[in-house]
């Protein structure tokens, strides 16, 4: 493909709701171009786009694939990105690259969900926006229904740009108001035919007028006039508020058949804004370098592949490749055009470019690639958060090494994926945007690092303390020839407000202080774990106040036993208690969901702290305390109370008494535990 400069490149990004044919539309465009000799199919498995084996095999989009094309002397970077929520991580980053959002919508379907979620990050982000009615063609698919529901949402920013001709229930052509005419496709080719004069497109030509001639005051000036437009000034109106976002073009078509996607290239090709100023720098390809790494795939032929979109100078492999973030400079690898998932050698990537630089080892996700002598950083990926987490079980022993392995690649793939391991149930965490998304990372182990795992409810990190003051004698003594063992204490168990402190108050030396530190220990590691579950204590103070000793059987370990014998002695009657996690819940949700999620959250004994209407039209937040211990599958709840409008965040707040019934079935299940791992 020839080198083009940043007036000519369209980079535009493809979202939308599941199943509204964003990656069917994708092939149409990119076979109309012949820039692939067939035109693919997701049912059969042969897409650019999709491309990837577990693609293939859910016959759905989880990963974003870039592609490109070129169209009546432009350069247009398609972005095809995941509908399904679960893969949002995915859209952040085509919405990054890309200065133009398409969003695919299904003629006859209302305003998806999927088509809020994509208008709001495109509008968040300050990206144009367009819309693709596709499946036109259809039987009782109605385009002109889904046309009014997104003039009932964005009023007069929706502008009808091609629009179908109906004979009776039938698509008869597509008629295009910019050139002022209709044409009648034909396996693939198109006739011209007679412009439509109903009055149906008669009334969507004027809203179309209108629209475009808001953008302009001359334009406007003509419009009240009466005065006819000229195809330039159309397309020059459409262009302009576009770029400006008072104008949001809605483009009908057929991505199976592609009728109608020629119109819809046309479009994009004159009226989607070429790369525009990003992060306060000027897309100006004789200026330094300036890149942002906007995706990370770990490639088994190639190794790592950084996706980088250019913003100024060239990126090529003349000069190191300088990370600001960690302030170094390494190699540079193979530049590397994409075509899905096949690879052509590049020689550079100029500005307002898509590329792909490989085995830059010190290069994530959002980081910017910039020239030593002037560095400058450029706006990073805003991911959502992981809000589902599982808790690892290898069906091999031994394989927890290559869990942790595998996880550390996936996690640079794709940050809304997070991997730990929890410090005090020793489990392994997997958490991801939800069950499908967790489902693919299964599969991903197990296919591309040979590890099979299963996942399970973590558990929940509980404490235990006491709410009693109480007094106990420990006592060791044992003799078996030679030197004896001997250590005698007295201690105080009572409740404090640390986590747990020791202190000692013994006169006349009943035990020698050499011994202090070693009644200390054996006390941290009764607290550490726990008396009724297993669960570290907090909130217990100690204090060694009386105690005996003999001048040849003492010794450190007799004392350190004699000090886990007076705790389990004390905490029978220290009325011990179990603590759980409680945290601080923030949910987002329409007005219709709120009683339900606030039902819901009283089933997991939550407690609502308030309520009221979110930054977002006909949304509300709603804030409550909950026990973590309940909040599992509240994703999963969420989701399909709201239809997937609904997010939220959970934070930690402090631990509190669980309740009897509760803490009776954390023990049981303690004991079991305790048991297996025993067996």
């Amino acid at each position: 493909m020839k080198a083009y400069t940043a007036e000519h490149i369209r980079n535009i990004a493809l979202a939308g709701h599941g199943g509204r044919g964003k990656t069917t539309l994708a092939e149409a465009m990119l076979y109309l171009a012949k820039a692939s000799d067939r035109l693919g199919r997701v049912g059969d498995g042969n897409t650019v786009m999709d491309f990837d084996p577990e693609e293939k095999r859910r016959l759905a989009s989880i990963s974003l694939a870039v592609a490109p094309l070129e169209w009546q002397g432009k350069k247009i970077n398609l972005l095809d990105t995941p509908g399904m929520f679960d893969f949002a991580g995915e859209v952040c980053q085509g919405v990054r690259a890309a200065e133009t959002v398409l969003i695919v919508e299904t003629a006859g379907d209302d305003y998806g969900v999927g088509t809020e979620k994509a208008y709001k990050l495109a509008s968040d982000s300050g990206k144009a926006i367009a819309f693709a009615v596709t499946k036109c063609d259809v039987e009782n698919h109605d385009f002109f229904k889904s046309f009014a529901a997104i003039r009932e949402r964005h009023e007069t920013q929706a502008c009808p740009v091609v629009v179908p001709v109906m004979n009776g229930d039938a698509v008869a052509g597509y008629a295009d108001f910019i050139s002022g005419k209709a044409w009648q496709y034909s396996k693939g080719k198109a006739t011209e035919i007679a412009f439509p004069e109903d009055d149906q497109i008669q009334e969507l030509l004027e809203i179309f007028k209108e629209t475009v001639a808001s953008a302009d005051d001359d334009l406007m000036e003509k419009f009240f006039n009466g005065d006819d437009f000229s195809a330039e000034e159309l397309a020059g109106g459409l262009a302009k508020g576009m770029a400006e976002g008072s104008i949001y073009p809605v483009y009908a078509c057929s991505g199976y058949t592609t009728d109608g996607v020629d119109l819809l290239l046309g479009g994009l090709a004159a009226a989607a804004p070429p790369p525009k100023e990003d992060s306060g720098i000027d897309v100006d390809e004789n200026a330094a370098l300036s890149a942002v790494c906007f995706k990370t795939v770990a490639d088994p032929y190639v190794g790592k592949m950084s996706f980088f979109k250019v913003v100024s100078g060239k990126l090529s492999g003349a000069e190191p490749a300088f990370n600001v973030r960690t302030g170094e400079a390494e190699r540079m690898g193979k530049i590397i055009e994409l075509h899905g998932g096949k690879q052509e050698d590049a020689t550079v990537i100029a500005a307002g470019d898509i590329g792909v630089v490989t085995k830059l080892g010190s290069f994530k996700t959002g980081d910017t690639l910039s020239n030593a002598k002037n560095p400058t950083t450029l706006e990073g990926v805003v991911f959502p958060a992981p809000c589902l987490s599982m808790a690892v079980q290898v069906k091999k022993k031994g394989e927890e090494e290559k869990v942790a392995s595998g996880m550390t690649r996936l996690t640079e793939e794709d940050p809304t994926i997070k991997f730990e391991i929890n410090s005090e149930t020793h489990e392994q965490v997997i958490s991801g945007l939800g069950d499908q998304h967790l489902d693919v990372i299964v599969s991903k182990l197990r296919n591309k690092f040979g590890v099979d795992i299963d996942l399970s409810v973590p558990r929940v990190a509980y404490r235990e303390t006491i709410r009693k003051k109480v007094e106990k004698q420990g006592r060791h003594k044992k003799q078996s020839g030679g030197h004896g063992q001997f250590g005698d204490v007295y201690i105080r168990f009572e409740p404090c407000g640390e986590d747990f402190v020791f202190g000692e108050e013994v006169v006349g030396g009943a035990v020698p202080k050499q011994y202090f530190p070693a009644v200390e220990k054996g006390l941290r590691e009764c607290v550490a774990k726990g008396f009724l579950a297993g669960y570290p204590m907090v909130g217990l103070k100690a204090t060694l106040y009386f105690g005996s000793y003999h001048p040849v059987d003492s010794s450190e370990m007799a004392f350190k036993t004699a000090a886990h014998i007076c705790f389990k002695n004390a905490m029978p009657e220290a009325a011990p208690t179990i603590l759980e996690p409680i945290g601080t819940l923030k949910v987002v949700m329409p007005d219709d969901n709120l009683g339900d999620i606030m039902g819901d959250i009283t089933k997991r004994r939550g407690r609502v702290l308030g309520m009221g209407a979110a930054d977002e039209p006909k949304m509300q937040q709603l804030e409550a305390e909950v026990p973590m211990a309940e909040m599992g599958d509240f994703s999963t709840t969420l989701r399909s109370v709201s239809a997937g409008r609904g997010y939220f965040s959970i934070a930690f707040a402090r631990y509190e008494d669980t309740p009897a019934n509760v803490q009776q079935k954390v023990i049981e299940e303690a004991k079991k535990r305790m048991e297996a791992e025993e067996g």
